[in-house]
């Protein structure tokens, strides 16, 4: 009788449509003793605490917010007690972010979308309002689409590289976390430097999981996109929602569709001898990165 491990069945998963050294990475993460014994107790704290926070701040005459200062504590936090393979997850989540967003605008023909130029590289990188404005380009770039069939008669896949990331591995910390955990702690200062209005507006953001994934199915005429959906309504407004959790979901479901978008880039590459027989004419259907 074979006695299998609960991490080899995750990584050998034949559905997991990430590349093995992504899940391999996303597994490790989870194996710290951090998540075990920690993010137990992180979880709810972080929910409650937040909670008090929101509570608290509505009450107040005045909207208070602290930009500045949730970028300094949250740098400060993932240089002295995030591992730094948890960082680079978190700042990887950026890049594919916007590199999903990007294919949108590219392909779906809406002249009022912007590209987005959000693409940190370092950890210096997730300051200067990049948690904001990574929220935001996600109402942006929906915002500007408007209604209406797209099926673009050639798909531009490029953009979807991930260019090396700095995570500050020299830097010593005090305790590695994992994401999931930071997660929960980092939950606290957004919680307290962000207005109500800007903390649901951001939590709010990840509602459009689906609307993505719905518009990728569309563009690229591939249904894979759709079994990711949570069902989640984006008309519904949630007040009572397990954020670092969210983020977590959110953040993976960005990595499946990533992986499929690169996976059909890959697929619509030419080989060697197509190239020659085309003469890589320009009007070619496709052009990947």
């Amino acid at each position: 009788m074979s006695d299998p491990s609960l991490w080899d069945a995750v990584e050998r998963d034949p559905a997991m449509p990430l590349d093995a050294e992504v899940i391999g990475k996303v597994a490790d993460d989870q194996r710290r003793w951090t998540r075990t014994w920690l993010y137990p107790l992180a979880r709810p704290f972080s929910r409650v605490t937040v909670v008090l926070i929101l509570l608290a701040k509505r009450c107040l005459p005045v909207r208070v917010r602290a930009h500045g200062t949730m970028d300094r504590l949250c740098l400060w936090f993932l240089r002295h007690f995030v591992s730094p393979l948890a960082v680079e997850l978190l700042i990887r989540h950026f890049v594919i972010e916007t590199n999903l967003l990007n294919f949108i605008v590219r392909n779906a023909g809406a002249t009022g979308a912007r590209p987005v130029s959000l693409r940190p590289t370092t950890l210096a990188g997730l300051g200067n309002r990049a948690v904001i404005e990574h929220d935001i380009n996600v109402y942006d770039v929906l915002g500007a689409l408007g209604p209406g069939p797209m099926s673009p008669a050639m798909l531009d896949f490029a953009g979807l590289d991930m260019p090396p990331l700095d995570t500050e591995p020299h830097r010593r910390r005090a305790v590695n976390l994992d994401v999931q955990t930071a997660l929960c702690l980092m939950n606290v200062p957004f919680a307290l430097c962000l207005t109500p209005e800007e903390y649901r507006r951001a939590v709010h953001s990840m509602r459009f999981d689906d609307s993505i994934l719905a518009i990728l199915a569309d563009l690229t005429g591939d249904a894979t996109f759709l079994r990711w959906r949570s069902g989640d309504l984006a008309v519904r407004v949630d007040s009572n929602t397990d954020v670092p959790a969210a983020v977590y979901r959110h953040a993976v479901i960005c990595e499946y569709a990533h992986a499929q978008l690169v996976r059909l880039a890959a697929r619509a590459e030419p080989t060697g001898g197509e190239r020659r027989s085309a003469g890589m004419e320009s009007s070619s259907p496709v052009r990947s990165w």
